[in-house]
């Protein structure tokens, strides 16, 4: 299962190419956090909190995401060159913590 988590279609990928099952902009940080953001490394603590009290005020939205979980092995997809400092990292900490 293959799910795009930004709020923004990654530039220069084909829907084709990009073979995504789902794309789920409710889970994508807001316009104005990912603004604030720019993958600052000495923002991701803050970006976090932030990110998780969006995630907490859209219980709809990690819903849906969650059912999405059930019984199938997920790749959370995401555009940012930062493989380490970005939303799709955040999110899953986020589900990890949900999880446990």
């Amino acid at each position: 299962m293959r799910i795009l988590v930004d709020r923004l279609w990654p530039r220069g990928l084909s829907k084709e190419r990009a073979k995504i099952d789902f794309w789920l902009k409710s889970v994508a940080p807001s316009d104005d956090l990912r603004k604030w953001y720019q993958h600052d490394h000495q923002k991701w603590l803050e970006f976090k909190k932030r990110y998780f009290e969006e995630l907490n005020a859209s219980q709809n939205a990690v819903t849906e995401f969650m059912g999405h979980l059930k019984g199938a092995k997920v790749s959370l997809l995401f555009s940012a060159k930062e493989t380490q400092y970005n939303n799709a990292a955040a999110l899953k900490e986020y589900i990890s913590k949900l999880l446990k």
